[in-house]
């Protein structure tokens, strides 16, 4: 190797901190007894033959979470968030994640090995139960993958005297594995939580520890398997040795604490090169939700960047091997005792301080430095120093009970969102959440706009807002987004629409009026969506309120259509594919009086329901007193301030829509299914695959066809909302995103 001073040499403008990252996390299903569960795999998360997020581990109740491959740690660890969302809400309720890397009290037939389809998987791990023991396979940890970006690479190469990449990309990841494994003494020491194996679990008592995972102990190899680091040639030899020998089943058997990845073979490192690092030493930690910190993330980042910064290591395996037995050392010491005298901290601390000082970062890496510091002088504030205080009568089971079942509830929070992804549209979440749990692959292409990406082998999909398709003609989103072509299609296919007019500026509106003045009418923008700018008038208006109402309509399009007003209740039919998923009733935004409340201090207590917020994350939506609203209210001689009386209604819309605060009631059972087809028929006839069709309906008793409908079609919506299906505030909801998925990825 050449590469001692290589970071010094580089200038202070290097993409340093470009890099890919990826998490696995092992973590055992408990029931409700608080043992290991006994049910297999959960059903509705797909097939584990093929899944790429969620695994089955050793045994039948041990998860793997896989995070796809991630620009930032940030990234990484919020998608871990949500695969640890989608597993917990996917298993059995009563069931939950196991916080620690030991298992609480657990005999060795509670554990079931994994029952996989691939028979070679199946038998490796009978023949690990064998070799190891099937106990020592339920200890759980994660596992923190990293890929030192191709630009990074691409400009360090430029700098230095190797020739080929190839070459200098196999000895950069050697030379970090090297020091990972001479130095990771300290992440053992900073992050170790495998510190109590209960009672039985080994044939020694060990006491309180910090770490049982990364010593002697823990899962690792005979102490025969001794694996040169020294050459890359020589890594590859001597694990085939050991697979031709027996001494180990697969390459894969080989345990150490950083693994060279990109390649299944070891041996094709040396022609294909190593793409990654895998570093395996982590613990859970139990006091995150998802089993590590974002301080953790970032400060295990900054510390494998300083192991480029040290010199060239001399003497590489006798040096492992003494860095191996300090670990150890350091393992199985007390989690508040002082780091041994031998443990040279400094080094790679002034490593770490002089990397962040030449490339200029920013403070927070200072600060992560810093808190290593106190760590390294008060051992109480290392992982193991904080679960020490929380051994109850030699034992972690009551603190293990208590956050499993803590960070259950919190995955039960909210059920509608995706945790960690919750700024973006709601149905969009929950589209992703199904994607997730069926075992799509993912890719959020731009967040802010929605969209989304979806493979499956070599079949991609592209999604926007949840449900617009390649399914979808380019054109029709763009007819339904206009009101007055949508009538025009609809009416000319024979279906009833309200009559009315369009108009492109007030004055000529105004003049209209002596026309609808003795009429009930809708005034509504010609292509806003989510009822915005709509005023609806049961009983003719006045001059004053129409004019209002105009300017509202005006204040979102610059084309407005006055309607005649339909008479009767309206609904929301979900159409996909031709055929009606679901239907709602929208009951206009409203408050029932008491007697004592104002209807201010009513809207405000409404708004309290946990199913209420703002811009379609919640499945219902904040109620406003805003201009329609205060509009709405004089019309029914009220004011803001007017107290109801016990059981009276007031509404604050006339018109429905859930995005104006309205109420979701699920009809999809008792709507007569005449009524369901006709509104299949109308999103057929307009070329809509997704489609929400909106029928004002006078009398539900009348069956209805497309020659005597009995209703009126008063909108068709070309992105609808699908959470107000699902979360309703009465009935039981119909699911619809995974219907999206069906039909986009029948295969599966």
């Amino acid at each position: 190797m050449k590469l001692t001073n290589l970071l010094q040499k580089a200038p202070h403008h290097l993409p340093i901190l470009q890099a890919n990252f990826g998490l696995e996390r092992e973590s055992l299903r408990i029931n409700e007894n608080d043992r290991i569960a006994q049910t297999p795999h959960p059903t509705s998360l797909g097939s584990r033959s093929f899944h790429p997020y969620i695994q089955t581990d050793y045994s039948e109740p041990q998860l793997e979470l896989i995070t796809p491959v991630a620009g930032s740690t940030k990234e990484a660890r919020r998608m871990l968030g949500a695969i640890t969302d989608v597993a917990t809400r996917s298993m059995n309720k009563s069931e939950y994640l196991w916080p620690l890397s030991m298992p609480p009290q657990i005999e060795e037939e509670e554990i079931q090995i994994a029952q996989l389809d691939d028979d070679y998987e199946y038998q490796y791990r009978v023949g690990l139960g064998q070799r190891y023991g099937k106990l020592l396979q339920s200890m759980s940890g994660i596992h923190y993958n990293m890929e030192l970006g191709k630009d990074l690479v691409q400009a360090l190469f430029a700098q230095s005297d190797y020739e080929e990449l190839l070459t200098f990309k196999n000895d950069l990841y050697l030379k970090l594995a090297q020091n990972f494994l001479r130095y990771r003494w300290l992440l053992t020491y900073l992050y170790g939580t495998s510190s109590l194996a209960e009672k039985g679990f080994l044939k020694e008592e060990l006491g309180l520890v910090r770490s049982i995972r990364n010593s002697r102990y823990g899962y690792v190899n005979a102490s025969d398997i001794q694996v040169s680091f020294d050459s890359l040639d020589q890594y590859v030899a001597d694990l085939e040795g050991y697979v031709a020998s027996g001494q180990l089943s697969a390459e894969k058997e080989f345990y150490s604490a950083v693994r060279l990845r990109g390649s299944k073979r070891n041996r094709d490192y040396l022609t294909q090169g190593i793409t990654y690092l895998e570093f395996r030493c982590f613990d859970l930690n139990p006091f995150e939700p998802v089993a590590i910190s974002q301080e953790t993330l970032d400060t295990v980042h900054l510390f494998v960047l300083s192991l480029l910064w040290l010199d060239d290591m001399e003497q590489v395996d006798q040096t492992l091997s003494q860095a191996s037995e300090l670990n150890n050392r350091i393992a199985l010491s007390h989690p508040l005792s002082a780091l041994p005298a031998e443990a040279d901290s400094q080094t790679i601390l002034t490593a770490m301080k002089e990397l962040v000082a030449h490339f200029q970062l920013d403070d927070s890496y200072k600060q992560l430095i810093h808190t290593i510091e106190q760590q390294i002088a008060n051992p109480s504030l290392t992982l193991g120093g904080r679960l020490a205080e929380q051994v109850l009568d030699q034992s972690l089971e009551t603190f293990g009970r208590k956050q499993g079942r803590s960070y259950r509830e919190y995955a039960w929070t909210a059920p509608y969102a995706l945790k960690g992804y919750e700024n973006m549209e709601l149905s969009t979440q929950m589209l992703l959440f199904d994607a997730i749990q069926k075992g799509l692959h993912i890719q959020i292409l731009d967040e802010e706009d929605q969209f989304l990406k979806f493979w499956h082998g070599e079949h991609i999909e592209y999604v926007k807002n949840a449900n617009m398709t390649s399914k979808d003609n380019y054109v029709i989103p763009l007819a339904m987004a206009n009101k007055v072509v949508t009538k025009k299609i609809l009416g000319q296919a024979g279906f009833p629409v309200p009559a009315g007019a369009e108009f492109s500026n007030k004055p000529d509106a105004l003049r209209y009026y002596q026309l609808i003045r003795s009429s009930a009418i809708v005034i509504k923008p010609k292509s806003t969506n989510f009822g915005l700018g709509i005023s609806i008038f049961q009983e003719p208006a006045s001059l004053s309120d129409y004019e209002k109402a105009l300017d509202l309509a005006f204040a979102e399009d610059s084309h407005v259509l006055v309607e005649e007003y339909i008479a009767g209740t309206e609904y929301r039919f979900f159409v996909l594919d031709g055929h009606c998923e679901a239907v709602l009733l929208r009951v206009a935004a409203n408050v029932t009086g008491d007697g004592q409340s104002t209807i201010r201090e009513l809207v405000e207590k409404k708004n309290q329901d946990p199913l209420r917020g703002r811009d379609h994350r919640s499945p219902l939506e904040i109620i406003d007193l805003g201009a329609i609203e205060l509009l709405m209210l004089e019309q029914q001689g009220y004011t803001p301030d007017t107290i109801l009386p016990q059981g009276v209604q007031a509404f604050l819309r006339r018109n429905s829509n859930i995005s104006t605060g309205g109420d979701s009631i699920d009809m999809t059972d008792q709507m007569d299914k005449s009524y369901k087809q006709l509104a299949a028929q109308m999103a057929t006839a307009m070329g809509a695959w997704a489609c929400g069709v909106d029928l004002i309906i006078p009398d539900l008793t009348q069956p209805a066809s497309k020659d005597q409908p009995n209703c009126t079609c008063i909108e068709l919506n070309f992105n609808p909302a699908m959470y107000l299906h699902t979360y309703t505030y009465a009935g039981p909801g119909q699911r619809i995103t995974p219907k999206i998925l069906d039909k986009l990825f029948p295969e599966l």
